[in-house]
């Protein structure tokens, strides 16, 4: 079932963090002026369901943008999970919640006068920058003949900007299927079951549910990359 709601001054937007009094007041009601959409977890939606956009912004939740070309081949080409700004996607794009997910629509207007408050457009500047930072470490992933290097490469990425520490590791909170990290990395899924293997024999990762559980510390993050 789709849900739409509008944003209220009193909800806190990540957006919102670290202004003060007078600033959160404008940008409360430039939100309250956009339209937010609910996604259930594992729906689907097109830009042509959504309103006219320069810019999507997600509040909580986590979603991929999937790419379909005249081939009926699907890459991932962003994934993206709460505090995260995405552009609008294209007419072979859509977006796909892998958990509930709220994500706000900003019109060019709206994003026009979030942008003329300075502490929301640094707020904004960094999350693209995270977001630019994502895709050109993931296209850096396709140098790698190898596919289990992929696989863990795109693991240690998704646990470094998305995991949640756990006292034995770090948790991905979303459903990851074989499908969809093949499709992240641009890999068959018989490919990428056998790498997924092969890391949980090395006591690199486990099954978590319906997700993986990376068996590394945080300290240990930035240098196993």
């Amino acid at each position: 079932m789709k849900r739409e709601r509008r944003f209220l001054p009193h909800v806190d937007s990540w957006l919102l963090d670290g202004l003060d009094e007078d600033e959160r007041k404008l940008a409360s009601a430039i939100l309250e002026s956009c339209t937010a959409h609910l996604l259930p977890a594992g729906s689907r939606r097109r830009i042509g369901d959504l309103v006219r956009a320069d810019a999507l912004i997600v509040e909580s939740g986590f979603l991929v943008v999937r790419a379909s070309s005249r081939s009926a081949r699907r890459v991932v080409v962003a994934e993206a999970g709460a505090g995260s700004v995405l552009l609008a996607p294209n007419d072979r794009e859509h977006l796909q919640a892998l958990t509930d997910c709220w994500v706000a629509v900003l019109p060019p207007s709206q994003l026009e006068d979030l942008l003329a408050i300075s502490r929301v457009a640094t707020t904004l500047f960094r999350s693209l920058g995270t977001a630019l930072r994502l895709r050109q470490d993931a296209a850096s992933y396709f140098a790698n003949v190898h596919h289990v290097d992929r696989v863990r490469l795109k693991l240690l990425q998704l646990a470094e900007q998305f995991g949640r520490v756990s006292p034995d590791g770090i948790r991905l909170e979303f459903p990851l299927t074989h499908d969809l990290l093949a499709e992240m990395i641009a890999s068959a899924r018989e490919t990428v079951t056998r790498a997924v293997d092969e890391l949980q024999l090395s006591g690199f990762v486990v099954r978590d549910g319906h997700s993986y559980k990376l068996l590394i510390s945080p300290e240990a993050l930035d240098a196993s990359r």
